[in-house]
């Protein structure tokens, strides 16, 4: 039943033909055109770090990728446009999967050599029309040391879709090393059937029961204005940096009391204690600023590699200088209502809302803050600090995660606007 439309009971998603075309799910087609906008980005790249001890037997590693793809037909997919310039979904038959070797065990300083060999990797472009869309290689730091080194692009999936990845590959290469069958329970869906599915149920009263809500919420958002270091370009550079802070377990005990006194999550402790900065640097009072959302609310999906996850915009009211207490009340109070209509993929809402398409800026937020707890599904975690040599898709984003009692964060901010003092000032006032 869908939360946002009552008595709208969403039908199961089930295989479809495949002898037709396959649309794109909204959250693909977004993508898709913004790369026929900038067809050399790697904003959109996805890379994936697995840390392997031991020996590794690298063709039993290859036959393992290999079925993995074969079990994902989204990692064998191409996004191709017919003579119209509509895209679809090509899924391609299974093959084995290229494993390259490259040995860094010989450089002077092989950690070194091996971060250097991902740092290039993760801005390797991907063509989404040739494919492939899944790059593999396995790095020898030293003899019982390797790093198999996986990347995809954005269409293809998403943080929860790594942790699937790492666990399921685990399996494979385990039931191939020992010559038995793995373990895995069979798919009964792709990411194409859900595509299909997404097209058909998102209309009509469930469409616009979403789209009224989201109408009325960010009509009239506004551009959120840090204080920079430098103009902004007429478009927005991929240009970034970032670090890891701490915040100590003393205080984290404190957050989550007051988290329990207020009736509130942590994430929206920290979500409110975020936006309060955000409001003392721009000296605005109204603050709309992104989140993310695992979005896989349906059973069929959950054990899926695809992209699922989408973006909320959040809209704090900071005016008539609330306690911090009224403040929790504001910010739960927009966080349930945006929970309530999360299934709206973001990229659909920017095209519902005709957002002018001002290249200088990402479109209804600039910010991003993100937040996993120590319960969460590990599926949803990643290795935050794999990413500080990424390009960066806002002007400044907070990760933070729930780990051995203390919250670990890390803050990425594009360097073409912010000098690294500036940031490293705000985060210490972040953790003040």
């Amino acid at each position: 039943i869908d939360a946002a439309s009552p008595g709208v009971v969403a039908a199961p998603i089930v295989p479809v033909d495949r002898d037709g075309p396959l649309p794109l799910s909204f959250a693909q087609q977004r993508l898709w055109f913004l790369t026929q906008l900038d067809p050399g980005s790697v904003e959109y790249n996805l890379p994936a770090r697995i840390r392997l001890a031991g020996d590794v037997d690298v063709v039993t590693l290859a036959a393992a990728v290999g079925l993995l793809v074969a079990r994902h037909e989204v990692l064998r997919t191409r996004l191709v446009a017919d003579a119209d310039g509509v895209p679809w979904q090509v899924v391609d038959p299974p093959a084995a999967v290229d494993l390259p070797l490259i040995d860094l065990s010989g450089e002077a300083d092989p950690a070194a050599a091996a971060q250097a060999w991902l740092a290039a990797d993760a801005v390797v472009p991907f063509d989404l029309a040739a494919g492939p869309l899944l790059r593999a290689t396995l790095l020898r730091v030293t003899s019982d040391e390797h790093v198999l080194a996986l990347a995809t692009h954005h269409v293809m999936g998403d943080e929860w879709s790594v942790g699937i990845l790492r666990r399921e590959l685990e399996s494979l290469y385990v039931a191939c090393r020992d010559g038995v069958e793995p373990g895995l329970a069979p798919l009964s869906v792709q990411y194409a059937d859900f595509a299909v599915w997404q097209r058909q149920w998102l209309t009509g009263t469930v469409l616009e029961g979403q789209l009224g809500y989201w109408r009325q919420r960010l009509a009239g958002v506004p551009v959120l204005e840090l204080p920079t270091d430098r103009p902004r370009p007429a478009v927005r550079s991929t240009d970034g940096a970032g670090f890891e802070f701490v915040v100590p377990a003393d205080v984290v005990d404190g957050l989550r009391a007051l988290s329990r006194s207020c009736g509130v999550s942590m994430f929206m402790t920290m979500f409110a204690a975020f936006n309060v900065l955000l409001g003392r640097y721009s000296g605005q009072d109204d603050i709309a600023v992104g989140t993310l959302i695992a979005n896989r609310n349906r059973a069929e999906i959950e054990g899926l590699i695809g992209f699922f996850i989408n973006t909320l915009v959040l809209r704090t009211d900071l005016s008539g200088d609330p306690t911090f207490a009224e403040l929790l009340g504001r910010v739960r109070g927009e966080t349930l209502a945006a929970y309530a209509n999360q299934d709206l993929p973001f990229e659909r809402l920017v095209d519902e809302l005709d957002v002018g398409r001002d290249r200088s800026r990402t479109p209804l937020f600039q910010v991003l803050f993100t937040y996993v707890t120590s319960d969460a599904d590990d599926r949803a975690v990643v290795d935050m600090s794999a990413g500080l040599s990424e390009p960066v898709k806002f002007d400044l984003s907070v990760a933070m995660a729930e780990t051995e009692g203390e919250l670990a964060g890390v803050v990425r901010y594009s360097t073409v606007l912010f000098d690294d003092d500036r940031m490293v000032r705000l985060v210490g006032h972040f953790q003040r």
